[in-house]
């Protein structure tokens, strides 16, 4: 099966699209030639300007190749070993990172928190800070990690983010975002990066960018600069700083201008809607849970996710419970490729 007739059904992650063209044709441009290594380069500087750009204020950035090093080495440099990481149970964190946020850390515990939309609950958060703060017996309430957007495609709103910074603020916790999907959550809302980061009281954010666009770079914004030097050398040791840093920069200097990084998010999002209200009209489809950004849940009839797969589509499928399913969009989703899936979800549901 070639590449193309592949993609078109494949709605399991975004991490299954390619590379935006303007992506590749900026690496092409940085490979001739011969430039400082180890991010003293051009391109890495107009990344940090660019982004300062982007967040109104000047913030130290370091260039990473996958998300899940953003998300360990942030939360490394923002809790101690006997420190804990307060995060929603259905985060990537807590799910999917083999435990590297406890091994980079040399030690924290993540402590999972309900809510629903896998959104921090507000007062579940308002007793997990303070338990059994300054207990040597136990750990000690450090830092708190949201995800934005959700596991579940849903998105913080600038309130629900406000109300988590002061509940974190006010008890002298530190604010962590994990925004692997942070350009979805950023087009959803129509707010600027600034309002839905630093502002709110993020002190570190994980950018993440392989999902929309690039291929293999995503960066730790650092808002609260003290922390810069000591990321620097974990980066290091954690083998993140790379030797032709060039390369990583020019995919996040490319995706960063003329808005790309927020043109991609929002045809995700909109590929995202587009399926959402095809399964509305089909009997028998419930949806679940709040689709704000490129990721839909729903339930299915069991001869409806049978005849999808025999049909060469790609998707999670009873991981959450019989029946549930997720369907994925990305920046690479056409109007085609939806409107192919409803016709054949269509099809099994009658």
């Amino acid at each position: 099966m070639s590449v193309t007739s592949a993609t078109a059904r494949i709605f399991s992650s975004d991490n299954t699209a390619g590379t935006s063209p303007e992506i590749i044709e900026a690496m092409a441009r940085v490979s001739s030639g011969q430039t400082l290594p180890y991010g003293a380069d051009d391109t890495t500087a107009s990344v940090r300007r660019r982004l300062g750009e982007a967040f109104e204020q000047d913030v130290d950035v370091l260039l990473v190749s996958t998300g899940s090093a953003a998300n360990a080495l942030s939360l490394a440099s923002l809790t101690p070993p006997w420190g804990s990481v307060l995060c929603h149970r259905e985060s990537h964190i807590n799910n999917d990172e083999c435990g590297a946020p406890e091994f980079y850390t040399a030690g924290a515990k993540l402590v999972p928190l309900g809510g629903e939309d896998a959104k921090i609950d507000p007062a579940e958060l308002r007793g997990a800070v303070r338990h059994k703060k300054g207990d040597v017996h136990s750990v000690e309430p450090s830092v708190v990690s949201v995800t934005q957007a959700t596991e579940t495609g849903a998105v913080y709103t600038l309130d629900e983010l406000g109300t988590i910074g002061s509940i974190t603020r006010e008890a002298g916790l530190r604010l962590h975002m994990d925004g692997a999907r942070f350009a979805g959550a950023v087009a959803a809302l129509g707010c600027s990066p600034a309002e839905l980061t630093w502002r709110a009281g993020v002190d570190v954010l994980s950018f993440g960018a392989t999902k929309n666009g690039t291929m293999t770079a995503d960066a730790i914004v650092v808002f609260d600069r003290s922390l810069t030097a000591e990321l620097t050398f974990r980066a290091k040791r954690a083998g993140q700083l790379a030797s032709k840093m060039r390369f990583h920069a020019a995919q996040l200097d490319a995706y960063l201008a003329d808005g790309l990084w927020l043109r991609n998010a929002a045809h995700a999002n909109a590929m995202a809607a587009r399926l959402q209200d095809g399964l509305k009209a089909i009997p028998g489809v419930g949806l679940l849970g709040i689709t704000d950004a490129n990721i839909l849940f729903c339930r299915l009839p069991q001869q409806v996710t049978e005849g999808l797969l025999a049909e060469g589509y790609t998707f999670y499928h009873d991981r959450w419970e019989p029946g549930v399913v997720r369907f994925v969009t990305s920046f690479a989703t056409t109007e085609q490729d939806v409107d192919g899936l409803l016709g054949a979800v269509g099809r099994y549901a009658a």
